[in-house]
Order: C-alpha cells, then structure tokens, then sequence
C-alpha cells in the first residue's frame, strides 16, 4: 500500500472520533458507514425516529471537506426536485439545466421511504452509474459520490417500501437501536449546553478521501475467501425460507465491504472474520423470505445469521 496509509489511518482515526464525540454508543454504525464510505457504496439507516439516524450523516459530513447536500423526502416531491430540471431563458433564448440536490458529494436522503416510488427510482441512476439523465441529457457526477439514506420502519404510516432493486443498491443496511441507560445520561450531559457536532471540524480533505478509495481497491481478497464470500451467497438462493436469494452484486458488494473493513484495521488483505462480520449487514436487506417464513415471525437477520453459522470458515492459508 502506498507510503501515506499510515496517515490516512490517522485521518480515519479522527473521523470515528468526531462521530463518538456526537453519537455516544454507536461505535459499530460509526465504522460500518466509514466501510461504505470507503468502498464507494451507499448506506440505508433504518429506525424509529429519534435515535440519531439523520445526526450520524451531519456528523460525518462535517467531518469530511466536501460538498453536503440534503433532500427531505415528502409525499409530494417529484423526481426532478432531486434530479434538477431545464429552465428556460428568454435572455439567452435556450433551456439551461439548474442542478438538483443530487449534485453533491455526501447526500442525506433523508425519510426516504417517505416519498412515492417514482421519486425513489430517481435516486437508482445516480447511485449506479453515478450520474442523472435530466430530457435526455446525461450529466456524470462529481466524484467522490455517498448517499446515506435514512428511513423508518414500513409499520408506521405514510411510507412506501423501497423496492427491490432500490434497496440492492445499498450496499450495508443498518439499524441503529435505542441507547442504553448509561449512554442516553451521558447524551444528556453533553448536550445540556452546546450540541457536541457544534464544534466538529472537517479532518479530510476530497483529495485524500478519493485517495484512500483508490487504495482501498488494491487490498487483496485471497481464493479462500473469494470461495467463502461465494459459498455464503450461494446458501442464500437454497435456503427453504429464502424466495430470492443474494444476486451477483450482492457477492460484489461483500467483498468490497470487506476490503474497506480490511483497510480501516490497517491491514492490506481480507480476513474471513471480516466477511462473517459484514455478512449480515451487507445481505440480510437484499433477500426476499418466504410467505412461510413471513408467517412463522423470521426475520432477515435471523435467516443470515443462521447461513453465517452454518456456512464453512476457510483455514488461515495464503489470506496475505
């Protein structure tokens, strides 16, 4: 790996630390957004409301030097307010494109399952292919691209769950749980005053960033855990309570998942512990489980967990 890792590891170091400083007891949320960050996915928050969802991605955000955008998602918003639209010019008698929030670096689409399904699939393009397509014009986006998307749970009313293909496009989904009672007093402490993101700094650079993204593709994913990351998606498409298992770029998304979580401990090679340990949050939201299953109260999280267990770990051999 390139000579300044060391130093980004630093910088990654300060970045978890602001997001501690605000989110008190989140450590794992706080790293596994960093994961996708550095892996160039997106990420889906889902939770009541309340517990921190929208605060982690301001606080990330803040800690990075680059262009935050974001989009409230309501009932009512049409694609082109998050796309941007054409414009007439009587002065200068041509259509000029005014750019939509999507425009940005760090994205928060907040409520996300708030908005219809036409406004969602507004966002597929440009977390795909990483760029929007406004009459018939393409316009690439700015690297680098992240879009944290928070939503809350399909139970409460005024939502729409997201559809399958909007949700393989994120490639980590995580919930963020309530504090525990230890946790919630210190929140209240630090915020009896000042609001702790009130004195975040940003502690990267975009230089820096789209450097450690570049890196963190050269980390090496050895045969055996290639094997392994594929045996688990496998298990996913045969298993009885699973009506449509993990797609090829589910497998994609593990390994890069991987890499990156690979590169944050400061290693230059993939661990199978790390794809065991990512595993659930980057496949359990791209399954589809059975009436069956639906019905006898299993969740996603359950059935992953149980592929994870059953699914054979490779030996420690030819990982560097």
């Amino acid at each position: 790996m390139m000579q300044e890792t060391s130093v980004y590891n630093e910088k990654i170091e300060k970045i978890l630390t602001n997001i501690n400083k605000v989110m008190i007891g989140k450590e794992d949320a706080a790293t596994l957004s960093l994961v996708a960050l550095l892996a160039e996915g997106h990420v889906l928050l889902e939770d009541v409301p309340g517990v921190g969802k929208t605060m982690l991605v301001r606080t990330l955000a803040k800690s990075l030097d680059c262009d935050f955008k974001r989009i409230q998602f309501t009932p009512d918003l049409l694609p082109s307010d998050v796309t941007g639209i054409s414009i007439y010019n009587p002065k200068e008698l041509e259509f000029e494109f005014r750019g939509g929030p999507i425009l940005g670096n760090i994205i928060l689409a907040d409520e996300i399952n708030r908005t219809s399904p036409k406004t969602q699939s507004s966002l597929l393009e440009a977390m795909e292919e990483k760029n929007v397509t406004v009459d018939g014009r393409t316009i690439s986006l700015e690297k680098p691209f992240f879009v944290m998307a928070t939503q809350n749970p399909i139970e409460y009313e005024g939502t729409y769950p997201l559809p399958e293909a909007q949700l393989d496009r994120f490639i980590l989904k995580l919930k963020m749980g309530y504090p525990s009672f230890a946790d919630e007093l210190e929140m209240l402490e630090r915020t009896s005053k000042n609001h702790p993101i009130e004195t975040i700094d940003a502690v990267m650079s975009k230089d820096e960033l789209l450097a450690i993204q570049e890196e963190v593709k050269e980390v090496y994913v050895s045969k055996n855990v290639q094997h392994y990351i594929i045996n688990l998606v496998t298990n996913t498409r045969s298993n009885p309570s699973i009506y449509l298992g993990v797609s090829p770029r589910g497998s994609i998304s593990l390994m890069k998942a991987a890499k990156s979580y690979a590169y944050i401990h400061g290693r230059d090679y993939v661990l199978p512990d790390d794809v065991k340990y990512l595993a659930p949050f980057v496949i359990s939201h791209r399954i589809i489980l059975t009436s069956e299953a639906r019905y006898d109260g299993m969740t996603s999280e359950q059935i992953v967990n149980g592929i994870v267990k059953n699914t054979h770990i490779p030996i420690r051999k030819e990982f560097r």
